[in-house]
């Protein structure tokens, strides 16, 4: 049995400016393929919830990180679901401001 994967708001947005920065620099295919490409990457969390490492900046279990660079993808895992959200750039550091986060 997977577990759920969902998309906070902040992820969500977080993706539409990636579409929207790669359509401004005139290349929108790279921000197509690119968002893609992270999609395809969370999916891996239905069946692997922990495959991520824990976000070393908060040192809590239940949020989590798989890393593409140059992005991060937070997540929140709890018993039975997985809540993206945030994607950023690597060299962003997360602050408390994470949604859904308690």
């Amino acid at each position: 049995m997977g577990f759920r994967v969902e998309f906070a708001k902040s992820a969500e947005d977080d993706l539409l400016d990636i579409l929207a920065w790669y359509t401004l620099q005139g290349v929108p295919e790279v921000g197509t393929r690119l968002v893609a490409a992270i999609l395809k990457r969370v999916s891996q969390l239905a069946l692997f919830p922990d495959s991520g490492r824990i976000v070393p900046e908060f040192d809590t279990p239940w949020l989590r990180e798989l890393e593409m660079s140059p992005y991060r993808i937070v997540y929140r895992r709890d018993d039975s679901m997985v809540t993206v959200v945030r994607v950023w750039r690597s060299e962003r550091l997360m602050d408390s401001n994470l949604e859904g986060s308690p």
